[in-house]
């Protein structure tokens, strides 16, 4: 069979399953140094996270930095900055010489609430210590009201979808083929690796599983990630609403940044984060986005609203490296905690290099995929499985009630591990509630671990 005029069948040095930030940039890489790349993507580029991201590129990420230093010691830390400085610096480096536009912005975390001041002062130190650059400041020229924030500046901020877009052309250029609308249903064997897609069956020495939470079960990280679903809205405004990228140190967030537009100026307003498929009407969250930003800038007209879904790993480190231990075909990449923009270029440089000579960056090993960092992680991998299992309990307690798992002639189970999803309203999408995978309307497979679309009834 053939998608958009090439034949997918073959033998290639490295497979790439997902078409995103991850998989494009680890395709270009290894097709940069001669190897015969493939990109399995499963619906078009852009369909995933990357293209929906709110796309700030900042060694300052929110209360990250200190979320790590509660679990881990400085190394881990110092390490994880130097792999986002790598990674920003090699999309800054990429845009410039492929004229991707970009904005240079500050970073800006902010507190409202005294829990909140606590948490960014916990930042505050975290960043210092790691060598950022960073400056407490009392007030901010914002219309919220703050009890303070830090800054740091230097950072910038994209067009995720331009930025995409040069990949592609620049990965082709270099003999990549990349095949959309090939979803991947199996991976299998050894060497060479054989890959199941609806477009046929593809072959690889090696294989890159870029898709965030991998599609596959082995290793089990599903059970070590908590999928987590967010929201963006877009606003017209005559005058620039926000001179940097914003957010939040409280909860529920809320992210603020500007976007170029061709009349007047963009702003992107950002938040409410949840567990997929749980936390109520999905509507309700986009409403709530709404009037706060209607009650700071009443006259801002909304143009857009999205939605973007991220993994949180439970010990608060991306996951870059082989499947399972010992083996050196099947790599994955994901569990960016939402901020993917510089964890996936980093993640790229790791394992094209692992692909290519075995030498690895010395900051890639806090990344690795069974690494020592992952055992302080699991207090928090225990809390959040057992909530997996109230959640697998509670829907199906409320099936054998009387809510029925048939509807709109789909059975309600998820073709993953069995949970029964839930209706998003806002996005009108089964999601589960057990690991994020999501379904549209009719059953088929949005997004998350799932490979199977719903049955049928």
């Amino acid at each position: 069979m053939e998608a958009a005029g090439y034949d997918i069948h073959g033998r290639y040095d490295v497979a790439v399953v997902g078409g995103g930030l991850t998989g494009l940039t680890t395709a270009l890489l290894l097709g940069r140094a001669g190897r015969s790349v493939v990109v399995l993507e499963a619906a078009y580029i852009g369909a995933g996270t990357t293209a929906r991201s709110s796309a700030k590129l900042s060694l300052l990420q929110g209360t990250q930095l200190s979320t790590i230093r509660s679990r881990h010691p400085q190394q881990v830390v110092d390490a994880y900055v130097e792999a986002q400085r790598e990674g920003t610096a090699w999309v800054r480096q990429f845009c410039a010489a492929h004229g991707v536009a970009v904005q240079d912005r500050p970073a800006v975390t902010y507190a409202q609430t005294a829990s909140g001041e606590r948490s960014l002062r916990s930042e505050l130190e975290a960043a210092t210590s790691a060598g950022l650059d960073v400056e407490w400041v009392d007030e901010l020229p914002l219309p919220v009201p703050v009890r303070g924030a830090i800054r740091l500046a230097g950072q910038f901020q994209l067009d995720p979808v331009e930025l995409l877009g040069a990949l592609r052309r620049e990965a082709e250029a270099h003999g990549v083929l990349v095949v959309e609308g090939a979803r991947v249903r199996k991976v299998r064997g050894h060497g060479p690796v054989a890959l199941t897609t609806e477009l046929g069956r593809v072959e690889a020495d090696r294989v890159v599983v870029a898709t965030n939470l991998p599609i596959l079960d082995r290793g089990g990280y599903f059970a070590r990630m908590q999928p987590a679903r967010s929201y963006v809205l877009a606003f017209h405004t005559d005058l620039p609403a926000v001179d940097a990228m914003y957010l939040s140190a409280d909860q529920p967030s809320r992210s603020l940044r500007d976007a170029p537009a061709e009349s007047g100026h963009l702003l992107l307003v950002g938040g409410n984060g949840h567990v997929t498929g749980r936390g109520g009407s999905t509507s309700e969250r986009l409403t709530t986005i709404r009037d706060w930003t209607h009650s700071y800038w009443p006259d801002a007209v909304e143009t857009h609203a999205w939605s973007a879904q991220d993994y949180v790993p439970h010990h608060a480190l991306p996951f870059v490296g082989p499947v399972l231990p010992g083996r050196d075909d099947v790599f994955v990449a994901g569990g960016y905690s939402k901020w993917g923009m510089g964890n996936a270029p980093a993640a790229s440089l790791a394992l094209a290099a692992a692909l290519l000579d075995g030498t690895t960056p010395a900051w890639s090993e806090v990344l690795r995929t069974y690494a020592r960092t992952e055992l302080r992680g699991l207090p928090t991998a225990a809390r959040d499985n057992a909530e997996v299992g109230l959640e697998l309990t509670r829907g199906w307690l409320g099936a054998i009630a009387g809510r029925s798992l048939r509807q709109d002639g789909l059975t309600r189970v998820c073709t993953h591990l069995g949970g029964v999803v839930q209706w998003n309203d806002a996005e009108r999408s089964w999601d589960c509630p057990l690991h994020g995978s999501r379904f549209d309307e009719g059953g088929e497979v949005l997004e998350g671990p799932a490979v199977h679309p719903l049955t049928r009834s």
